[in-house]
């Protein structure tokens, strides 16, 4: 006993000695050397060094202003709580450095390593050197509220920055953060070289604004966490934000659980100043997409400008390899000599987004070559918007097992391998110059039950009220995967378009709605969910979803949808989509017979019901039956009325229709 007592007490003196020696004091003389101006290049150290924490000497070996700062390696990490770092110095880390997150800190959802806001003339040159965070952590909810935003490096209207050589690794949001300055200030002058990015939570890299930036030679690998988990987005917040003189040269984008490269360009629109991106001799391996460029809705909400892809290799992606939904005539992207190897579905993913009012497209291939794809077209189009697709062309090399077929991409060939776009256009209802009515005048309340319905992004509905009606309903607000949520409004406006009644409802809770209706005819509820689902469970008047302007986005919602189509329609459609290429639907058309006339199943892709009849046909209501795939994973999902009036019910008894 007396001996392990005695060996105890020694390597407790060990480690003591060891802390001792690894902690540094501050050198007064070197300190007041560095401030007088006389020292140029200073060592961290000189301001002292703490195992446990160095921030403030870090910080204020930082703050001295010195035009150079060496951090050397020590006997352990530098741990440190969040830096912010200062205009006119380079700072290098010397091979072997560690810069750590102090483990337990960061608890603002917005702490990061390190911090540059409206600063210039920065180099942050680390060959061989880490910066660490603890991702775990911060995507543990008993440890952490939820945020994405702890990145290694923030910079917000920075200009003049290199970061050369550095290792960014397990942040609690992206490796580096390039975001807009106080008054709409973008990043200028920007080149991050030779840096690896390995396992953030958000992205490698996320580029919200900046003009003449060079990312050259960089590793952005196995980012997962929270969406997008892309190796790096290109993902502006406001339209006043830029992508100007954007490349990438010579980088890696490999097993990240998102996208390899993303573009989402929605926030931006036609007053945005044109974008300006090239990607040169990239390699995107094991990514969901190599390369995704995304812009929503109608062509004002694009902006216009060249993105090129030259030489890169998209190679092994488990999605589709390039993905592209844009309007044809607002920009253009170019993919020249690129390869595209084994690519997990389709190799070329075309679409239109829901609500897009003009065709999609824009796109030129110049000798590309596919390898190893399956059977299947290698290009294939999701029109979401129903608008068709334009402007696409150029040639593949359709390469199987050596055999090389050189394809040129005429209207002829399209129109082979998308039968879309053979589809008739059958534009959609306006709903402005209808006045509805109840098909049936009154009804048990559990006809009018929406409980099915699970909308996403967006909740519109239709009810009919008379004055003095106690309007009751169950609104239930509940979570989809991982996202979180706030209480959002539930709003009702009267038919003379004043607001008759707002309530705030709580996130992952049902919510009862009760209030009187001041006049007599069709209320308008709006409830938005974002990225979680909505369903009215319960009403005591007459509801109905409405579509107007565009599709409905449902999320895992099987039942019967009735809808009404007018005396004397010749001609309507009726459009269900999945979401990408991941995201199936099952529909089937029944008539009012109740004769299923059309049916499709474990589809993606939009399909069109298209119906034909004689000019004569009477009012009737027919039915779209949603269903789980047979075979295939189901979510999000569309539904589109074109020709009628759109809107659905869950119940004949809940139809509302025009007044003849």
């Amino acid at each position: 006993m007396f001996r392990k007592t005695a060996v105890l007490v020694t390597l407790s003196t060990v480690l003591t000695l060891l802390s001792a020696t690894a902690q540094v004091a501050p050198n007064a003389q070197k300190i007041a050397a560095v401030a007088g101006g006389t020292i140029k290049e200073a060592k961290a150290s000189w301001w002292g060094f703490n195992p446990k924490d160095s921030t403030a000497a870090l910080q204020a070996a930082i703050d001295s202003g010195v035009p150079k700062l060496i951090v050397e390696k020590m006997a352990g990490p530098w741990i440190v709580t969040p830096i912010t770092l200062v205009s006119d110095q380079e700072i290098v880390f010397e091979e072997g450095v560690v810069v750590l997150a102090k483990r337990g800190e960061f608890k603002g959802g917005n702490d990061s390593l390190f911090k540059a806001s409206g600063k210039k003339n920065i180099t942050l040159r680390g060959y061989g050197a880490t910066w660490r965070m603890w991702r775990d952590d911060y995507a543990n909810p008993d440890l952490y509220s939820k945020a994405e935003w702890r990145m290694c490096l923030a910079l917000g209207g920075c200009t003049n920055i290199k970061v050369l050589g550095l290792t960014l690794a397990e942040s609690g949001g992206d490796g580096i953060y390039l975001g807009v300055g106080a008054n709409w200030a973008t990043n200028k002058d920007i080149l991050i070289k030779d840096v690896t990015c390995d396992k953030n939570y958000r992205q490698g890299i996320s580029v919200i604004t900046a003009e003449n930036l060079l990312i050259e030679g960089c590793k952005l690998i196995n980012t997962g966490g929270t969406n997008p988990r892309a190796g790096i987005d290109f993902e502006p917040n406001h339209p006043e934000e830029r992508l100007i003189n954007c490349v990438m040269r010579d980088c890696r984008m490999e097993n990240n659980e998102g996208d390899g490269i993303v573009m989402y360009l929605a926030p931006l629109d036609a007053t945005s100043k044109d974008i300006s991106l090239r990607f040169e001799n990239c390699h995107s391996v094991g990514d969901r997409a190599a390369a995704r460029y995304a812009v929503r809705g109608g062509t004002n909400r694009a902006p216009a400008g060249l993105v090129e892809f030259v030489n890169c290799v998209f190679e092994s992606s488990k999605n589709e390899a390039i993905a592209v939904c844009k309007p044809a005539d607002r920009g253009l992207v170019r993919f020249q000599n690129c390869t595209i190897i084994k690519p997990g579905a389709t190799p070329i993913l075309l679409s239109s987004g829901h609500g897009a009012n003009a065709p999609a497209g824009g796109v030129e291939f110049v000798d590309c070559v596919i390898q190893g794809a399956g059977e299947g077209n290698p290009m294939a189009f999701v029109d979401g918007g129903g608008v068709g697709l334009a402007g696409v062309g150029g040639t593949l090399i359709n390469d199987k097992g050596g055999q090389r077929e050189t394809i040129i991409l005429t209207d002829k060939v399209m129109a082979e391998w998308m039968p879309v776009l053979s589809w008739k256009i059958v534009p959609h209802m306006s709903l402005e110059e209808l006045t509805l009515k109840p098909l049936v005048k009154q009804a048990d309340a559990e006809k009018y039950a929406f409980g099915f319905g699970n909308v996403r992004s967006q909740g519109r509905f239709l009810l009919h009220a008379n004055k003095g009606d106690q309007v009751a309903f169950t609104v239930d607000f509940f979570q989809v995967g991982s996202y979180g949520g706030n209480p959002i409004p539930v709003i009702v406006s009267a038919p003379s378009g004043k607001e008759a009644h707002r309530v705030k409802i709580p996130y992952q809770e049902q919510t009862a709605v009760t209030f009187t209706a001041p006049e007599t005819g069709i209320y308008r509820i709006v409830a938005n969910p974002g990225a979680n689902r909505l369903r009215i469970t319960d009403c005591t008047n007459p509801l109905n979803l409405n579509g107007e302007g565009g599709a409905i986005r449902l999320i895992s919602a099987p039942g019967d949808y009735y809808f009404w189509v007018p005396a004397g329609t010749a001609e309507f459609a009726v459009r269900v989509a999945g979401e990408g290429t991941g995201e199936h639907i099952r529909a089937m058309l029944i008539n009012p017979e109740g004769k299923i006339v059309d049916e499709v199943d474990n589809t993606a892709a939009t399909y069109q019901f298209e119906i034909e009849q004689p000019a004569d046909t009477p009012g009737k209501v027919w039915i779209i039956r949603l269903a789980r795939p047979t075979a295939s994973a189901w979510e999000d999902h569309y539904l589109d009325l074109r020709g009628v009036p759109p809107i659905v019910a869950p119940s004949r008894e809940a139809l509302l229709v025009p007044v003849k």
